[in-house]
């Protein structure tokens, strides 16, 4: 194989960051750090395999993080950083890349500019790392904390990832690091370096930040709102009539019934407003105009698809969900008993966080059809990012 390959390491516990979960789990704009990791290395058509390598004990983490994106299984990472780049080098032996990356799970916006220019870097010299010039002074210390010696920052560079290299030379080193019982690799340059490898180093990008401490995530909050700072809100208002049958479904979720709501497709009366919502958003018209109901293609079709479609009109724009709020009105039947299944399964499908979903129902108190119990209807609002164009 004369591709290139790509190792994702993200078998760390990431304690220094803070909250509940390992760093490349938390969200930055609804999404896990190890996905928009992930994603941004799929932009790059060169790149032909994506080997995570993670903790076992993360496994149902990764499985969300991952879901749906086009990577390899992950494997088991080790005890240090050096022991899990080396286990991913192992996964991605009966592939023999030409050219292997080795990108932190915790470097989610390193652009597809940057990864290109490794991987040509690379190509060209057998090993290439990104790293920034540094812009203050640099003092050197001893132990008492006194200045023992001023260094040439000119002669300096901050280094980050994804480091490319020649594959077979980097696991050929790595496996002598190991025979030899070298453990003591800060990043795989100094490992190459030690194995005698020649490193050149390419201009990086300040905003390839690592997501290492609190003060980290605040900063990319911050450059991800600066960066989707269009703000838009829409409306959708959906309405279905009872017919015979034994359950209805709202936001994707089946409810047992003595009726079923009538309709075209599945007749999903919450995942409809949602949709006319986020086209509303995106001036983007509404469901009768994309999925009309006179096309015989949709008749029984399951909402998700109609869900997932207005989504990805988002996605294809740059744009993230930032809140989705629905409200279904009936007598019957009652929606508080599954409420939160709702609410979970349209965040699965949006990709955000449940924390951002709001289902809300009532009664009409028997006035209107509603209240005749002739159908339901719901409405929602989206509230969306957008870059600034």
């Amino acid at each position: 194989m004369a591709g290139v390959a790509a190792i994702v390491v993200a078998a760390g516990q990431g304690l220094r960051a803070g909250g509940d979960l390992p760093k490349q789990f938390r969200r930055i704009g609804g999404k896990a750090i190890l996905r928009r990791t992930v994603l941004r290395l799929l932009e790059v058509p060169e790149i032909t395999a994506i080997q995570p390598v993670t903790r076992p004990e993360d496994r149902s983490l990764v499985a969300e993080a991952l879901s749906g994106l086009a990577v390899r299984e992950p494997v088991p990472g080790g005890a240090t950083r050096q022991d899990s780049v080396r286990a991913g080098l192992t996964a991605l032996e009966a592939l023999a890349p030409a050219i292997v990356l080795v990108h932190d799970a915790a470097r989610p916006f390193a652009s597809a500019g940057l990864i290109g220019r490794t991987i040509e870097t690379a190509r060209r010299t057998g090993a290439a790392i990104p790293g920034v010039a540094v812009a203050d002074t640099v003092k050197g210390v001893d132990r008492d904390d006194r200045v023992t010696e001023t260094l040439d920052r000119s002669r300096l560079r901050l280094i980050q990832t994804p480091q490319g290299f020649a594959f077979a030379s980097l696991f050929a080193a790595h496996r002598r690091a190991a025979a030899e019982g070298r453990t003591d690799f800060t990043d795989d340059a100094a490992l190459a370096e030690w194995a005698g490898m020649r490193v050149t180093v390419f201009a990086g990008e300040p905003g390839n930040i690592k997501m290492t401490n609190p003060e980290d995530f605040a900063r990319a909050e911050g450059m991800q709102a600066a960066q989707l700072g269009d703000v838009r809100v829409g409306s959708g208002i959906d309405v279905h009539a009872f017919g015979p049958g034994d359950h209805v479904m709202i936001g994707g979720v089946r409810i047992g019934h003595t009726k079923a709501l009538t309709g075209h497709s599945d007749a999903d009366v919450g995942l409809h407003a949602l949709v006319d919502a986020i086209l509303g958003a995106l001036a983007d018209g509404d469901i009768g105009s994309h999925f009309p109901p006179s096309d015989p293609q949709w008749k029984g079709a399951s909402s998700d698809r109609f869900f997932t479609y207005a989504l990805n009109r988002l996605k294809q724009r740059g744009g993230v969900v930032a809140h989705l709020d629905l409200n279904v009105v009936c007598e019957a039947p009652k929606i508080g008993p599954h409420r939160d299944a709702i609410r979970e399964n349209i965040a699965r499908l949006a990709g955000i966080d449940a924390t951002r979903v709001a289902i809300k129902a009532t009664t009409s108190e028997k006035l209107g059809f509603t209240g005749r119990s002739e159908g339901i209807v719901a409405y929602a609002t989206a509230t969306i990012r957008l870059p600034w164009t």
